[in-house]
């Protein structure tokens, strides 16, 4: 089907208010020993905006369709692609330094039209912090087969604490393979001041670092173990993660699993995210973010922020979940900003979400802290308005299972609850907060405020 007859067909869904988006059946791990294929198969969900939301849906999905030729590029070029093995270029996966085998090849393959560099299965690379930089020639992609492990000595990192792996302006560019990317965290986790207070904090690596970058395709990998975030995608356009596994332990400190900053265009589907921080965090700068088909647990929730720390502005719009399970986490869907904060959070939707024994299922906290000590009373805040929970069912770890603690200055404006339906788990009753909110109900609505 063209494009053109694509979008067409979209925009007569939008008419009806009502689209439906298939799930993601094929195994993205079937090759090269790759991780289990994700076991959670969702069904159908159904999208009933109403007016206030199709403007900016419409837009949404325009963007959408301009991206489908990405994939379709990226998997037509890869027929006669030129194949660049970090092997040939003294990668020896013995347990020594292969960095400067890395960067080698990559600058051939980058070089190169319609290349693949290529990490070998059943082989274990180790590399300290590298940069993978471009521009590079069309339809490059890198095909991650084996592990790629992170070096474990922190007098590596001098140059650079904030990032292990780098990928910067880079253009239809793609990695898959099913291989495995070890940020080797624990050395980290181990000195941070969330695990002993009596350190001072500081920042740690992020495993993967995708900025300034243009029609990106991450999909059919693992990434684990991060030093600090797994995935960050910061101040790119047209963006696919696809078919990941994340994961790290529950008690790992800040170790988000996808990070989107300043970044707009972003796909994110048919994902396992198992970290001890948020499983997806959105923030300042990000717009038409869409995540559909996510297990999340154990971690934070998914969470948009946070936003307007030290009285920053702060501008995230067009963000919608669907179809998400999320099992054991210390937060459900989540939207928190900082007093003293500027700017907006607007045009949201969680929709076709199943809880299991979550703390705070449904959260919206324009009060924000993060501190030892509480923070001061502050006018200003984050704007939020436009946000929508709907068909949003099961079980919460915590007595308040709906909290909206929203700003005096400025109130939450625009919020919906429809179809919702949490319990106890376990014994015991649920409630809900509901402050300075504009909030509208429809359908069973359980518990009220």
């Amino acid at each position: 089907m063209s494009q053109q007859s694509q979008f067409l067909t979209l925009l007569i869904i939008l008419a009806s208010f009502s689209t439906c988006f298939s799930s993601y059946k094929e195994d993205p791990h079937a090759t090269n020993g790759g991780p289990d294929p994700i076991a959670h198969t969702t069904s159908m969900g159904t999208i009933n905006l109403g007016d206030k939301h199709e403007p900016w849906l419409v837009d949404f999905m325009k963007s959408q369709t301009k991206r489908f030729g990405l994939t379709t590029r990226l998997s037509s070029a890869s027929t006669s692609q030129k194949l660049v093995n970090v092997g040939d270029f003294g990668a020896k996966a013995n347990g020594g330094d292969d960095t400067e085998a890395f960067r080698k090849a990559w600058k051939v393959a980058c070089s190169s039209a319609n290349s693949a560099l290529v990490v070998p299965a059943n082989k274990n690379y180790h590399l300290k912090p590298i940069t993978f930089s471009g521009p590079c020639k069309p339809y490059f992609t890198m095909k991650i087969y084996g592990t790629i492990k992170a070096s474990s000595h922190k007098s590596d990192y001098e140059k650079d604490t904030l990032h292990w792996l780098v990928f910067e302006n880079l253009q239809d560019f793609n990695i898959e393979g099913g291989g495995t990317i070890n940020g080797n965290g624990r050395i980290w986790w181990e000195s941070s001041c969330k695990i002993n207070d009596k350190l001072p904090c500081k920042h740690a690596p992020t495993a993967v670092t995708f900025q300034d970058s243009k029609n990106v395709r991450v999909s059919s990998i693992r990434i684990k173990n991060a030093q600090q975030m797994h995935l960050t995608f910061q101040n790119c356009q047209n963006v696919e993660a696809l078919n990941l596994v994340v994961i790290a332990p529950g008690n790992s400190p800040n170790t988000d699993g996808i990070h989107v900053t300043g970044t707009q265009n972003i796909q994110i589907q048919n994902c396992v995210i198992r970290t001890g921080d948020d499983c997806i965090s959105i923030v300042s700068g990000s717009k038409n973010v869409q995540a559909t088909d996510i297990t999340c647990g154990p971690g934070h929730g998914i969470s948009i922020g946070s936003l307007g720390a030290d009285n920053s502005e702060a501008e995230v719009s067009n963000v919608m979940v669907n179809r998400a399970k999320l099992t054991g986490t210390t937060n459900g869907m989540r939207i928190k900003t900082w007093q003293g904060g500027s700017g907006y959070a607007k045009n949201i939707i969680f929709q076709n979400v199943v809880m299991n024994n979550v703390s705070n299922p449904i959260i919206i906290d324009q009060n924000y802290c993060d501190k030892k000590t509480a923070c001061q009373q502050q006018p200003s805040a984050v704007k939020i308005s436009n946000v929508a929970f709907k068909n949003i069912k099961g079980t919460s770890a915590s007595e308040e299972a709906i909290k909206f603690d929203c700003s005096k200055s400025f109130p939450c404006q625009g919020v919906l609850l429809q179809d919702v339906n949490l319990v106890r788990q376990g014994n015991g009753d649920v409630d809900a907060t509901c402050l300075k909110v504009g909030l509208q109900k429809k359908g069973n609505v359980s518990p009220g405020c």
